[in-house]
């Protein structure tokens, strides 16, 4: 019998973490984050990351793992989750996969195997002098299934995709492996406008709290504008509007638009999974009556 595990996955805003933690405290579980950015350290409200109170005692694995200043890759990701997996069976309890990165996810149900490929310095340089648009219609051409999947606003995935592929060739950039655990897939989303009401409410709760000061202090530690505007959305956003480039107004307003944008391409890439069992957010009692079926039946 393969190792049951939870994953709780969804476009952003749709209360993921609350279930998560509400799940892994009916079924003795831990929580595994799969968000790109919540891996680094200091990137906390721009990134929504679930604070200790919210925690409720759940342990949670691969926040705060990573130097924003760094390159943080999706092999790094896997093989860390993957030995928090373990970690997790090796205690008896039910390892719960929470996140919006859906690339981060696959790598752990496909038991995706990507190639190591080297940074090359000189090709970056290269890349870096160009905008996000000519980025994607280079990688376009060089690779149209990733292009499918990718953030192209954002220049740093944009880069690396390329680099990818141009180090790569014709050789498959994925490869899936036998699976290795059975996997209980919950998605959560809302109607459209219900959806927005809930990204504006929980932005302008952000900026409140302090979001705009995190950014000037990740700053003020050595954290690029380029580097920070790379990271996207309420980074990028941020970034600018204290270069002085944009109005808190404009920020308030990008953000709106370019976060709702993200849920669509969200959507997306997780509709391809068959395999979800689809949920809105409030239906807690649905979703942990799905969970104990799906736990109960027996897969090899």
């Amino acid at each position: 019998m393969k190792p049951k595990i939870i994953v709780v996955l969804g476009p952003t805003a749709t209360g993921k973490s609350d279930i998560a933690v509400q799940i892994a405290k009916k079924f003795n579980g831990e929580i595994i984050s799969a968000d790109s950015r919540q891996v680094f350290k200091g990137m906390d409200l721009g990134s929504g990351k679930i604070t200790k109170k919210e925690m409720l005692g759940i342990p949670h694995h691969l926040l705060d793992i990573a130097n924003p200043k760094n390159f943080f890759s999706v092999v790094e990701y896997k093989e860390l989750a993957e030995k928090a997996i373990e970690k997790i069976l090796a205690k008896g309890k039910m390892p719960i996969i929470c996140g919006g990165t859906g690339f981060y996810i696959d790598s752990i149900v496909k038991n995706i195997t990507l190639p190591e490929v080297k940074l090359n310095q000189k090709l970056r340089n290269k890349l870096e002098k160009y905008s996000a648009e000519k980025l994607f219609e280079i990688l376009e051409k060089l690779s149209p299934a990733r292009a499918k999947n990718i953030d192209r606003k954002n220049k740093v995935r944009l880069i690396r995709a390329i680099e990818i592929a141009k180090s790569l060739g014709n050789v498959p950039e994925i490869i899936e492996g036998p699976k290795k655990y059975d996997f209980i897939i919950i998605g959560l989303d809302a109607k459209d406008n219900v959806l927005k009401e809930r990204i504006e409410k929980r932005l302008l709760k952000r900026i409140k709290l302090g979001m705009i000061n995190e950014v000037s202090r990740l700053h003020k530690q050595g954290v690029s504008w380029k580097r920070l505007e790379s990271f996207g959305l309420e980074y990028r956003q941020t970034a600018l509007f204290l270069q002085k480039k944009i109005t808190k107004a404009e920020m308030i307003e990008n953000l709106k638009r370019e976060i709702w944008h993200f849920v669509k391409r969200q959507r997306t890439w997780f509709k391809r999974n068959k395999n979800i069992k689809w949920f809105e957010p409030k239906q807690i009692l649905p979703i942990i009556k799905q969970v104990k079926i799906s736990l109960n039946k027996k897969v090899c």
